[in-house]
């Protein structure tokens, strides 16, 4: 058995122990506790299996949303990096002194998971209501944001957020953005990339990581793959 091999396994082992925990009122990061999202009333349409598309989502911590969003059935790559700044900081030394928010870019089928299911899951694992920063990490850099590669995902995003406000679902207003990306997006190092599943037992994974990971697990089972299945993509 490989290392990699391994490690998904045991990884595997570790998020169903927290599903468990967390079904039974275990403490995890993210939004409102009970607060069960509406599938969004306005989304990209299906496409054709296997034309696959791409989202950029940033959440907070790119380790988090990287392990959470390798969880989706429909999701066959996702790749931890910069988005929001300039190519030249485009480094974990320099990012904080452009715009860069710590972002992740997935790659999709939209006829398994749509790109609106996509952002439901951001603003379900995180809190859309805190401006610059999730739970533990705050500053500019770690803010939830969607970065719109279309019109048609601005509109997408933009109408969530619209329909949630509506709705009430939150008791502060929403302060999650919609950005543009005038500089595209910038893959981080080597040893950002699928650190979750590579270092189960870090203590930031451990205790930020995994218990996100198994809140979608749990909320979203219809959605998600088996745990042993989730292996990073190369």
């Amino acid at each position: 058995m490989n290392a990699i091999v391994l490690r998904s396994a045991v990884f595997g082992l570790i998020i169903t122990g927290l599903i468990v925990a967390w079904s039974f009122g275990g403490k995890s990061y993210g939004g409102e506790a009970g607060v069960s999202l509406p599938k969004p009333a306005l989304d990209l349409p299906a496409g054709k299996p296997g034309v696959l598309q791409t989202a950029i989502l940033a959440g907070g911590c790119f380790w988090c949303e990287e392990g959470i969003f390798e969880q989706l059935k429909g999701v066959s790559a996702v790749i931890a990096g910069y988005a929001g700044g300039t190519a030249e900081t485009a480094t974990y030394e320099l990012y904080t002194q452009s715009n860069h928010a710590e972002a992740v870019k997935i790659t999709y089928d939209p006829a398994l998971i749509s790109y609106g299911d996509l952002i439901r899951v951001l603003f379900t694992v995180g809190d859309p209501t805190t401006k610059d920063g999730q739970e533990p990490d705050y500053g500019h850099q770690y803010r939830m944001a969607v970065f719109y590669e279309t019109d048609e995902q601005r509109k997408v995003a933009e109408a969530y957020i619209a329909q949630l406000t509506a709705a009430k679902v939150y008791h502060r207003p929403i302060e999650a953005t919609v950005e543009d990306m005038p500089h595209g997006f910038f893959p981080a190092e080597d040893y950002h990339q699928h650190f979750v599943t590579l270092h189960p037992d870090q203590p930031y994974v451990c205790a930020v990581s995994l218990p996100k990971i198994a809140r979608i697990r749990a909320a979203f089972a219809q959605l998600v793959k088996p745990a042993d299945q989730t292996a990073p993509n190369k």
